[in-house]
């Protein structure tokens, strides 16, 4: 049997990329978010730690590692270590079927900046996805704390229920593109319009369920620090807690480039094809495209932070069930109804 080591080291080395990828991504939107408070409520933010405070991530890293580590004697010690370790496994896993750019041609060799090219992308997202909600679970039970446990319920019942509507959202986008491929949904769209001219309906019902998936303000309720005393990590310390709070930002991270992805044409940009430009430059370039586009829903989602006051839990769940999901069925339906009169 021969081994192909190129295309191994390659993956090797795309694999190392993104999740160093994420962890600067998630590290630096810490600060980006207290920049972005900080702008809202007319002060500075971070400005002490290097320049602009941009070495302040490094410091509360620094902080978070060094700290000691703390587990409460009453709590069940392999789930409470298991449940934070779960909850950064499934937010580094997904990264894998995001394109990130097209092919770079390096030594003769087509390298994919894809992972895994997968042709039901959106599937394993959604299946990898669903598995979260057990590191919030794990870590609100093994706490052996009833705030903690209150919190995590909430985060259970909260991810279920705007993932029904997710995903409905999803299946009208499907049944435009007939892919699950999220590098043929790119490929469409960079041909085409970007999807969110045909499903801004369902662009913008996907858009508020990741809001409620990442626990981001105005649907922060397993946290809720001054209902719950911090939420489900309220027992955590040290890079346990640090886990938690990386899971959070790398989930925005990821939102961001699915959504980038799925219906703002991920990494094709206007005119791209025509430039005349060196394929590798072009495929740069499309990284760029689709950096600067997760990087404006990483923007928005600081800025309804800081915008928005949290739902009431009654509310929050009317909202999921009452509303988000029959707008998800009518879009649906329309798009159904809509292809059937272009077929006719």
């Amino acid at each position: 049997m021969n081994i192909d080591w190129f295309f191994i080291i390659e993956k090797i080395a795309l694999i190392s990329g993104v999740l160093a990828l994420s962890l600067g991504v998630a590290m630096y939107s810490t600060w980006g978010e207290r920049k972005v408070a900080a702008i809202i409520q007319d002060r500075r933010g971070p400005n002490r730690a290097g320049f602009m405070g941009l070495l302040q991530p490094l410091a509360d890293g620094g902080k978070l590692f060094f700290k000691e580590e703390i587990i409460p004697t009453l709590s069940h010690r392999f789930l409470f270590i298991l449940g934070p370790s779960l909850a950064m496994l499934v937010a580094c896993m997904t990264s894998a079927v995001i394109p990130w750019g097209d092919t770079l041609t390096i030594g003769g060799r087509q390298v994919s900046l894809q992972v895994a090219d997968i042709n039901i992308g959106i599937l394993y997202i959604f299946g990898v996805v669903s598995l979260g909600v057990y590191g919030i679970m794990l870590g609100g039970w093994a706490s052996n704390n009833k705030y903690s446990l209150l919190a995590s319920i909430r985060a259970a019942s909260q991810i279920i229920s705007y993932e029904l509507a997710m995903g409905l959202s999803l299946i009208a986008l499907l049944m435009l593109t007939g892919s699950l491929s999220l590098k043929d949904i790119v490929e469409q769209q960079r041909h085409s319009y970007w999807n969110v001219v045909y499903q801004p309906l369902g662009f913008i019902i996907f858009l508020i369920c990741a809001f409620a998936e990442c626990n981001r303000t105005p649907f922060d309720l397993p946290e809720a620090e001054n209902e719950l005393n911090g939420g489900y990590h309220l027992e955590y310390s040290s890079m346990k807690l640090g886990f938690y709070l990386f899971a959070e930002y790398i989930n925005m991270f990821i939102s961001s480039a699915l959504m980038a992805s799925m219906y703002f044409g991920g990494y094709s940009f206007p005119f791209m094809d025509s430039l005349g430009l060196d394929a590798n430059l072009i495929t740069i370039l499309g990284f760029v495209a689709l950096f600067i586009k997760i990087i404006c829903f990483l923007f928005l989602f600081m800025w309804v932070r800081w915008t928005i006051p949290r739902f009431r839990y009654d509310q929050l769940m009317r909202l999921g069930w009452n509303i988000m999901i029959p707008i998800a069925i009518v879009n649906m339906l329309l798009t159904g109804a809509w292809i059937l009169y272009k077929q006719g």
